[in-house]
């Protein structure tokens, strides 16, 4: 038995991994575009199978308040919303494993191998990726360093940390600015450090932003290193139109810059964008028949909770006929 990797290594399975566990369907993910694919081909009798990974629930479930997906006039947590649509995946009787899938192969046909980080492994006739995507580092001198030391790129999971403390939040998209005002309950004060002179967020957020007493902008401007001790204590700016340069004492270090498709895995055996996105059809077919694909891991356009139901619904419809024809 072979496995094909993110880097196409091969390597023989030895021990418990001659006996693989055989599956109908296999969801790779579970935020809103993998859970919804588990609802649906659960309904359909498929009995799915979906690895969680290493962000339970995915992106969303590290935002604060989600207050654009259809149904819920009242703001709603994404933890709420995750842990809403794995009970009703369950209830049809998707099972979900809490376990990452570090190894496929697509190339060798079906059924198709896949190996998990307990060294599990697993067959299947069908797969539907959904494994979403993960925030884009700004790959400066102290980021990784500090991370976890004042840089956070979760604003939901450490905002208690940073009472009454300065902060900059990096961005200036709709994460950028909704992460900012939810830092608003904790931080003295939060600067936005934005390379340009007008925000890409939407109307909504920015009118907020602005009405803010405790926040403020710095335009123009990049970090070009964190600097601190055990902790952040600084960052160095620029002005990206002087090019004049600034050491400037903050606390924190919010960084929200967007996301890269967790698409690594995958690369050398589906197609892909140039930026790592998986390609897709109509029906969110990748080119190898049997593999699927929903949500920020195909999506590079519009990536939002509801756009990812919609295509989390498609993959595994798309799915569930391709079986029944096979």
């Amino acid at each position: 038995m072979f496995f094909v990797t993110s880097d196409s290594d091969e390597k023989e399975a030895t021990g418990p991994q001659d006996t693989p566990q055989h599956e109908k369907v296999i969801i790779i993910g579970s935020g809103p575009a993998g859970l919804t694919a588990a609802i649906y081909t659960a309904r359909a009798r498929m009995n799915p199978l979906v690895f969680a990974g290493d962000t339970p629930g995915g992106q969303v479930s590290l935002t604060n308040e989600i207050e654009n997906y259809p149904g819920f006039p009242e703001p709603l947590g994404g933890t709420e919303l995750v842990e809403r649509m794995t009970a009703q995946a369950e209830r049809f009787g998707a099972r979900i494993e809490y376990d990452t899938v570090t190894e496929v192969d697509f190339v060798h046909g079906r059924p198709f191998t896949l190996k998990t980080a307990t060294g599990a492994v697993y067959k299947a006739e069908a797969v539907i990726i959904a494994s979403g995507a993960s925030p884009r580092k700004l790959q400066v001198p102290g980021e990784a360093e500090f991370t976890g030391r004042g840089v956070s790129y979760c604003a939901t999971c450490d905002g208690y940390f940073f009472r009454d403390k300065h902060v900059i939040v990096v961005g200036g998209g709709d994460s950028a600015l909704e992460e900012a005002l939810f830092l608003t309950k904790f931080a003295s004060q939060i600067e936005i450090v934005h390379r340009r002179d007008k925000l890409r967020a939407g109307a909504a957020l920015r009118e907020r932003a602005f009405a803010n007493e405790k926040i403020s902008f710095i335009w123009d401007t990049v970090v070009d290193e964190i600097v601190g001790d055990e902790v952040v204590k600084s960052v160095k700016l620029r002005n990206v139109k002087t090019g004049e340069t600034r050491d400037y004492p903050v606390d924190g270090v919010f960084i929200f810059i967007g996301h890269e498709p967790a698409t690594a895995l995958y690369k050398g055996q589906l197609e892909m964008d140039e930026r790592g996105y998986l390609i897709t059809d109509k029906l969110m077919r990748t080119n190898i028949e049997g593999v699927f694909a929903a949500g920020e891991a195909q999506d590079p356009i519009f990536r939002q909770v509801a756009t990812s139901v919609g295509q989390g619904c498609a993959a595994a419809m798309s799915c569930e006929r391709w079986l029944s024809e096979q």
